[in-house]
């Protein structure tokens, strides 16, 4: 052969890498290596067993109440202005593909179907919330599993497993970042990040990602964690339904499906160079990624909404509940309604524009109402009304800082005053449906029926909600269509 520059280049590099220069070569070799810190190992390897993993029942139990839940909130999200503004993009811009678009009879590829399936699932405020991390877990990490589960294939019982991871990973890394103070503090969305990494896990486990795919798909996820607090400045729950569920959805199933098909990345985007949590989080305790990993799941301390009412509503509205079941009265019997909550949750809801999320209009219907629906809770029009406005002129809203301390726990205090003098209290630290005071599996279902008979009709709700709870036997998750779609 002739002996040309570039022949005698590689035949010198091969006599160095070889016996020429053992020990250069073996440091080439260790310098290359990836570092990956304690905690990324022990993430990683427990997200790619989690496919093959049995949950204990409770945990399981648990999984199907928030994924019916997930669908109510969908289900009854299609009519809602920012399901629309979904249904409205996928025939214009969305991807064609065969994943499901729930209550429709519509398909998209699986990105635009988690992205139009989270806004549903957030179209107001009737899905689930997790007070630890100050995230919806559920809105995104439900949509984000069914469309990589439809993908893949997979059976009812690792869409099971595949949801749990969503809400352990999703609830983690917002808890390692600072939880509700980060997301008080730094002007970012804690429900956003901590969607997407929820989603990005559940989809992965639907993918069957391998340890080290893992790792590279929480880079990939890192890259794409969004979202900043000016959300709360949205009057028309759109922005807000895709910061919190529709693009966190999205874009976790992106993550899973480039590492799928070959991607690769960084081993270890939560430690090291310019990592993830330097970025968003200089002061987190990544300790917290793996903290009790796989002995307590975060599934099961996530909050289900007894009302569909923003989750700062939900304390003030169980108070006149229980004072009216103690001292039953009409809504003409009172003459001033005190609510005091901490100052950041009561400036979440203070009077809003929207009526799910206005603590003010919320009262005052459950007054006349002596209950709050979701037809009532999604009527704009009677914020208008002057039976609801006389009602809404007697609710007094009051920043309290002696509750500030409780937070992430909104605590509240309700002081009903009679006509007669007659003052009555109620203070609640334990709303129904949270974790200290959880829904029994029959309310949980009546809750679901009412949001999803109106869609579906009674007998196929009935029939969705038996598969919801039998999910083991379910050999595809591509079966639930005929029963998810309209």
């Amino acid at each position: 052969m002739k002996l040309t520059r570039r022949n005698w280049l590689h035949s010198a590099a091969a006599m160095l890498a070889g016996g020429a220069a053992p020990g250069l070569a073996r440091a080439q070799t260790a310098a290359k290596a990836p570092v990956i810190g304690p905690e990324m190992l022990t993430l990683s390897d427990y997200m790619a067993a989690a496919a093959g993993r049995a949950l204990p029942a409770e945990i399981a139990e648990q999984a199907k109440f928030h994924i019916l839940d997930t669908l109510g909130a969908i289900i009854s999200g299609k009519e809602l202005a920012a399901g629309q503004a979904a249904l409205r993009y996928l025939p214009a811009f969305a991807g064609k593909g065969d994943r499901t678009v729930i209550a429709t009879r519509l398909t998209a590829s699986a990105l635009d179907a988690a992205m139009a399936n989270g806004v549903m699932a957030h179209g107001d405020e009737t899905d689930d919330s997790h007070e630890g991390s100050r995230t919806h877990p559920g809105a995104s990490v439900v949509p984000a599993t069914l469309a990589a589960g439809e993908e893949f294939g997979i059976d009812g019982e690792r869409f099971l497993r595949a949801v749990t991871l969503g809400y352990d990973i999703g609830a983690r890394v917002v808890m390692a970042m600072g939880g509700p103070e980060f997301s008080y503090k730094s002007h970012k969305s804690s429900h956003a990040i901590g969607g997407a990494f929820g989603s990005a896990a559940a989809a992965s486990c639907a993918a069957g990602l391998d340890a080290r795919q893992m790792r590279w798909m929480l880079d990939y996820t890192a890259q794409q964690s969004s979202g900043i607090a000016s959300w709360q400045r949205d009057t028309d729950h759109v922005e807000k339904a895709f910061v919190f569920a529709g693009m966190p959805a999205r874009n976790g199933v992106q993550s899973a499906l480039l590492v799928k098909a070959g991607w690769n990345g960084v081993d270890d985007v939560f430690s090291g160079a310019d990592n993830f949590f330097m970025a968003y989080a200089p002061d987190a305790k990544t300790a917290l990624l793996t903290d009790k990993l796989g002995e307590r799941y975060e599934i099961a301390r996530t909050d289900i909404k007894r009302w569909t009412v923003g989750s700062p509503i939900q304390a003030p509205l169980d108070g006149v509940d229980n004072i009216r079941k103690k001292r039953p009265f009409e809504a003409d019997d009172v003459a001033k309604v005190i609510v005091r909550m901490a100052p950041e949750s009561a400036g979440v809801v203070d009077n809003r524009d929207i009526p799910d999320i206005s603590l003010q209009h919320m009262i005052a219907v459950m007054l006349l109402d002596k209950t709050a629906s979701f037809a009532a809770a999604h009527d704009a029009a009677r914020m208008k009304d002057a039976a609801v406005l006389r009602q809404r002129a007697k609710v007094e809203l009051v920043r309290d800082e002696s509750l500030r301390p409780f937070l992430p726990v909104r605590v509240a205090i309700v002081e009903i005053t009679l006509n007669d003098g007659t003052r009555l209290t109620d203070r609640v630290e334990a709303v129904r449906g949270t974790v200290r005071n959880p829904m029994a599996k029959p309310e949980v279902i009546e809750k679901v029926r009412d949001l999803i008979a109106p869609v579906l009709g009674a007998e196929k709700s009935g029939k969705l909600i038996e598969a919801v709870f039998t999910l083991e036997k379910l050999a595809d998750v591509r079966q639930l269509r005929g029963l998810l779609q309209a």
